[in-house]
């Protein structure tokens, strides 16, 4: 009995040094704005102060175009989702994007407030300071939740829609990011403020990419550094306490020329939601992309394009 005694001390000596190696590799301590600029922060990324806080936004092409893009991204994500769009739309078009609150490089709002309103708020008041008056709006995920709550709130202003995997209805995910899960788990999730492991951005990713095969090194350096910014890991879990249905039983009253783009492979929300979308909202078109994910603008750009370039006409017309 002595020596099995002694097996299980030294068993939980070598468990709680393991442990303790495990907890020493992944501690991550918040970075501070400053020292995540230099990489993700490059021009023409450019900084504004808006109701007390610093926001992250880029505001590319031609100034005098009368029908500016603007690209709002979705949890966890940052303006930098967009950048295959972004870079070639602005050779002929005035393309705004920019990091919600909680999220990028804007960080965290200083009431903790990530109801959708205060979103809608945070944005109508972002355009208006840049001076933009309509605005084709587009959306991935809770930017496209965003993208369709503003168009009811301030139909004026939005002149077109574009809705990529876009939040708002009670959806049932086929398969959640583990990011979003530990959020999700009170007590558990209190330890995603001091130790956040590389591999759970990593499988998060690959989570919300249709083709695995496109999640390189860099994409996940920068989904976990600027989840890593000060604040944002907190803001994180405010948000999905904050999480309730948009008012969907709205969405026939869009009147404006609606693009709808969804992932075939989007596990998170899965296509039947794009094809509800369709459904509620008069004249819309709905484009499925088989082999791509969640975030499909990103995981293909050119693809993506595509389709928007046809749609585009619509909104002129």
């Amino acid at each position: 009995m002595k020596h099995l005694g002694d097996w299980a001390l030294k068993a939980l000596g070598i468990l709680l040094m393991l442990a303790a190696l495990g907890f020493a590799v992944s501690k991550a301590p918040d970075r501070s704005l400053e020292s995540l600029v230099p990489r993700w922060a490059p021009p023409p990324s450019d900084f504004l102060e808006l109701d007390g806080q610093l926001v992250h936004y880029r505001d590319q092409g031609p100034s005098s175009d009368p029908l500016p893009l603007v690209l709002i991204h979705g949890t966890s994500a940052s303006l930098h989702t967009w950048e295959g769009w972004a870079a070639d739309l602005s050779a002929t078009r005035r393309v705004i994007s920019f990091d919600l609150p909680g999220f990028g490089l804007t960080g965290p709002n200083p009431e903790g407030d990530y109801r959708d309103a205060r979103y809608v708020a945070f944005v109508r008041q972002l355009l208006s300071r840049l001076g933009v008056g309509r605005a084709i709006v587009a959306g991935n995920s809770l930017g496209g939740e965003i993208a369709w709550q503003l168009a009811l709130a301030d139909p004026g202003r939005v002149a077109g829609l574009v809705l990529v995997d876009a939040g708002g209805y009670d959806f049932v995910p086929e398969s959640l990011p583990l990011g979003f899960r530990v959020a999700r788990m009170h007590g558990v999730r209190e330890l995603m403020r001091w130790v956040l492991p590389r591999r759970a951005i990593e499988d998060s990713v690959l989570n919300v990419y249709g083709d695995p095969s496109r999640v390189n090194t860099a994409l996940v350096d920068r989904y976990y550094e600027l989840t890593l910014r000060e604040g944002n890991r907190v803001a994180l879990m405010q948000r999905m306490d904050q999480l309730a249905p948009g008012p969907v039983e709205r969405l026939p009253e869009i009147k404006v020329p609606t693009l709808i783009l969804w992932g075939g492979r989007d596990r998170l929300i899965p296509p039947p939601w794009g094809e509800a979308f369709h459904q509620a909202i008069p004249g819309s078109r709905l484009v499925v992309f088989p082999k791509l994910g969640h975030v499909p603008q990103e995981e293909d750009p050119a693809a993506t394009l595509a389709a928007l370039r046809d749609w585009l006409p619509e909104v002129a017309r």
